[in-house]
């Protein structure tokens, strides 16, 4: 194989014991006589260590005719081969490889003592495996997995770079890691008893109070773990984070179940922190809500490449040319095409109007938990056919108990819900406990999976086509989130209602998400409401908005749908937080709070749509 190209062998997925080694029978190498495709028993010698099963196939790099072939990546049907030319530019070798036909990275953040590094690129792309590395967790072997690695090698790899101090501190043990988890949800199954409990474990910098106080979690602090909701684990995690005493703090994933207000109050956290001038602090996000990334970090890298099989982390950027260049999907430096189409926003807001058909006119609606509990007014509204319907609003307002008041699940006080529809409702929180498979579970909600129709509108946009094998139960959060995205889209309704479709999905996913339920709502004539924190996808998803406003546990109040324009103005005025069109792009970009724009933003009214 060319020197730009890698074979990766997916071990989880290479079943021998299901197929008649189909990649070795037709590999063109193999029928000359060559040991291209070879047994993992057949290639290793005896006593020597190797990954996985016996039976599982090796792939020679050296003699396998790269991509241009890829016969065995066709012929394989569990889809566990890839053959992928690296790009041209390059021109390095990995930092680390894990193994044989494993996954591969190329190039390292750089942490700045004081600053905010942010990462952005997909999920599976090695920004784990960069943390890591960062952390001493693993030794880089710069590609050579076969030999035990070394600090001065990598030293001399990184030797006159920005990374060199760095490297020179982690080697003399000089650097001390602290790590919110991507999954918050996996914290009750890895920790039992109440949140107090866990956070006097962190407090070694006694500033707990004040974390406790500004991402207000006082309410739950004497609450089991396991029955917190997810905005509270994540709130939780982050202060239990940033409660450490620590050189280096590594964030993955702040925002997933915070709302815009709680996001900010994460991000000025952040900030402040990196910013303590008795101390050398770096911290590393990794976040894929990009106004909050672009508000964050001081610096950015982007990643790319091909998730599961190698991944390139660039040089830093400033951060809103890396954004704007990832957006476009070309990296100007690096002479890098990442996307064949750059994403867009509209410049204005969708449609103020509709022509169409109205599908349902709710009337007022009310609803309570009980005396002193939270309570719900709902003013009534017409829903029209074949719109997008974007749901806004803090944590603890109702957004979800709106969304069972229509679906039946809950009964209103006052008022009557009584649709003649047909509702297909993707929940907050994803429980999935079936022991079936991904491709089992969805040909039971729908007689079109498997359809050419079907995977163009549906599988193909989720990228599901990996997981069909896996079980429901291995998936990760964000595989399970595409997955039931899948399910609620493809049940036949009228009316399609997701909540926080984009949690644990990255920026292309996220994408490719919300061109899925646009495309679904257009070709089937359905009408979706999405209740979603996300302001890019907002964005370029809803037509027109309901807001909520009130005060988050205690009472919400939802407005009549309305234009995108009026309601974002709405919206943000309650936040006291003012957004303004990028000039080269149209993507949203959050304002520093008291800069001389969002002064004067809120004295003309507009916190959104204002260029």
């Amino acid at each position: 194989m060319a020197d730009d190209s890698i074979a990766v062998v997916d071990l989880d997925r290479c079943q021998p014991d299901r197929c008649n080694y189909e990649c070795a029978k037709y590999c063109p190498p193999n029928r000359t006589g060559k040991d291209c495709i070879v047994t993992r028993e057949e290639y290793f010698e005896e006593g020597e260590p190797f990954e996985g099963d016996p039976a599982q196939i090796r792939i020679s790099e050296d003699i396998c005719l790269g991509e241009t072939c890829g016969i065995c990546v066709e012929k394989c049907p569990f889809d566990a081969i890839e053959i992928i030319n690296l790009p041209q530019e390059l021109n390095e070798d990995p930092v680390h490889r894990y193994g044989d036909n494993a996954f591969a990275l190329y190039g390292l953040p750089v942490p700045e003592p004081g600053k905010v590094t942010g990462i952005l690129g997909p999920n599976g792309i090695g920004k784990s495996t960069a943390v890591k590395a960062l952390a001493g967790e693993i030794t880089p072997n710069l590609g050579i997995y076969d030999e035990d690695p070394n600090w001065d090698a990598v030293l001399d790899r990184f030797r006159g770079t920005e990374l060199q101090n760095y490297i020179n501190k982690l080697i003399a043990d000089d650097i001390t890691v602290a790590r919110k988890p991507q999954y918050v949800d996996q914290i009750p199954k890895q920790f039992s008893g109440n949140t107090r409990e866990l956070l006097e474990h962190t407090d070694e910098r006694g500033v707990l109070d004040e974390l406790i106080d500004r991402l207000n979690i006082r309410p739950v602090m004497d609450q089991d773990i396991d029955s917190i909701s997810g905005g509270e684990l994540q709130r939780v995690a982050i202060a239990a984070c940033l409660a450490r005493d620590a050189d280096f703090y590594f964030l993955d994933e702040i925002t997933p179940y915070l709302d815009i207000g709680q996001r900010m109050t994460a991000a000025r956290l952040i900030q402040e922190l990196a910013a303590d001038e008795e101390s050398d602090r770096s911290m590393l996000v990794v976040e894929h809500d990009l106004a909050i990334l672009d508000l964050l970090a001081d610096t950015l890298h982007v990643a790319y490449g091909e998730p599961g099989a190698f991944g390139v982390i660039t040089p830093p950027k400033s951060v809103r040319n890396g954004i704007n260049e990832y957006l476009k999907g070309y990296l100007t430096n690096e002479n890098m095409r990442i996307r064949q189409e750059a994403i867009t926003f509209e410049e204005h807001a969708p449609r103020e109007s509709f022509t169409g058909q109205p599908l349902v006119e709710y009337p007022s609606l009310s609803k309570s938990y009980g005396e002193g509990e939270f309570s719900l007014d709902v003013e009534g509204g017409l829903i029209y056919e074949s719109e997008v319907l974007g749901i806004v609003g803090p944590n603890g307002i109702g957004k979800s108990t709106l969304a069972k008041l229509f679906t039946g699940a809950l009964e209103p006080d006052e008022g009557s819900v009584d649709f003649e529809l047909d509702i297909s409702y993707k929940p907050q929180y994803i429980e999935i406990d079936q022991p079936m498979r991904v491709d089992a579970f969805l040909s039971t909600i729908t007689d079109e999976f498997g359809s050419s129709y079907w995977n163009t509108e549906v599988a193909n946009p989720l990228q599901l086509n990996r997981i069909m094998e896996q079980n429901l139960t291995d998936l990760s959060g964000g595989e399970r989130q595409r997955v039931a995205i899948a399910a609620c889209l493809s049940q036949d309704a009228d009316l399609y209602l997701l909540d926080e479709p984009s949690a644990h999905l990255d920026v292309e996913q996220r994408v490719q998400a919300t061109t899925a339920i646009r495309r679904y709502a257009e070709n089937h004539d359905a009408t979706v409401m999405v209740i979603d924190h996300d302001i890019y996808m907002i964005d370029l998803l809803a037509d027109r908005l309901m807001v909520f406003d009130g005060e988050p546990a205690h009472h919400g109040h939802a407005t009549p749908p309305q234009g995108m324009r009026d309601g974002m103005n709405e919206f943000l005025a309650d936040l006291d937080i003012t957004f303004r069109r990028d000039e080269r792009t149209g993507r949203p970009r959050i304002n520093k709070p008291e800069s001389q724009k969002d002064q004067s933003q809120k004295r003309s009214g507009e916190y959104y749509y204002s260029v």
